[in-house]
């Protein structure tokens, strides 16, 4: 029989070869992504289009420790098919080095994370914690190719109602790709203003209220989806704000509104998101109650 000494001292040196485990495991980790980390807080503290991105990672684990006790709450279970995830990272974490694509580099340190939390902690306590791994894999920018693929077509997009919108207010326009010809001035609808900068930030602020307010996996679903075309429309809408703007007042226009008009506009389509998500919330519970 064994005895509640042998019993504590066995619980001991688990306890201590779990800490073990876990500091070898994050010596490595800081030792793979020693320069890609830094690398990419770098890209949210100086370019104003990724900062969001800064928010991320204290976010995913608070609402990680939200769930604590869900998460805690289910029997740890060591799992070897969480070593295929750990190889996939491992072989996405080589891909980007070699290639130097800095997307691959990056996404394979959530995957890596999910991998290891499924090898020691099992499937079940990784799909409590899903959603914060799905906000983690937001803090990484998209890949450049996507960004260039996308960027243009948005740029002629937005420059093209801008330009209708403006005229149907009574300002004298014309478009020539992308460039918004005024009487008194020509305005540029350049990369910054395609609405792929407000697109990432309005995806994780759709992914946040979806989590707090929508009501059912569909509500999220559906509130991710109106993201995308609402983040290019407050952005047109912000595009033809100032060409109206530009024809009466040039200075204003290109100095403190343009500079203002990034932050309105995040500010405009979270609120625009927050009613959605809150009518989707309604719809939804309105369906349960009938259904029943």
């Amino acid at each position: 029989m064994t005895t509640p000494v042998l019993a504590a001292q066995g619980s001991r040196v688990q306890t201590r070869g779990m800490w073990l485990e876990t500091a070898l495991i994050a010596v490595l980790i800081g030792f793979l992504y020693s320069e890609i980390v830094p690398d990419l807080v770098s890209d949210w503290w100086t370019q104003p289009a990724l900062s969001y991105g800064l928010l991320i990672p204290p976010l995913a684990v608070y609402i990680a420790s939200l769930r604590r006790e869900i998460t805690l709450a289910i029997p740890p279970e060591r799992s070897w098919s969480g070593c295929w995830l750990v190889a996939l990272a491992c072989l996405v974490f080589l891909a980007g080095s070699l290639s130097a694509e800095f997307f691959l580099s990056r996404i394979s340190l959530v995957l890596l994370l999910a991998g290891l939390v499924w090898t020691f902690w099992g499937m079940a306590r990784l799909r409590t914690l899903a959603f914060p791994f799905l906000l983690l894999a937001t803090m990484v920018p998209l890949p450049q190719l996507v960004y260039n693929t996308l960027s243009a077509p948005l740029q002629l997009f937005a420059s093209s109602l801008a330009t209708d919108m403006a005229q149907a207010l009574g300002v004298t326009v014309y478009r020539d790709g992308n460039i918004i010809h005024l009487a008194h001035v020509s305005l540029g609808v350049a990369e910054a203003c395609s609405g792929l900068s407000s697109l990432s930030a309005m995806v994780v602020a759709s992914l946040l209220l979806g989590f707090l307010a929508a009501a059912s996996l569909a509500g999220r679903l559906l509130l991710l989806v109106l993201s995308l075309p609402l983040a290019i429309a407050v952005n047109i809408v912000r595009v033809t704000g100032t060409a109206v703007l530009a024809d009466y007042q040039t200075d204003f226009a290109l100095g403190f509104y343009h500079a203002f008009s990034g932050w309105l506009v995040f500010v405009g389509g979270s609120l625009a998101l927050y009613v959605l998500a809150s009518v989707i919330r309604k719809l939804t519970l309105w369906s349960d109650n009938h259904a029943a």
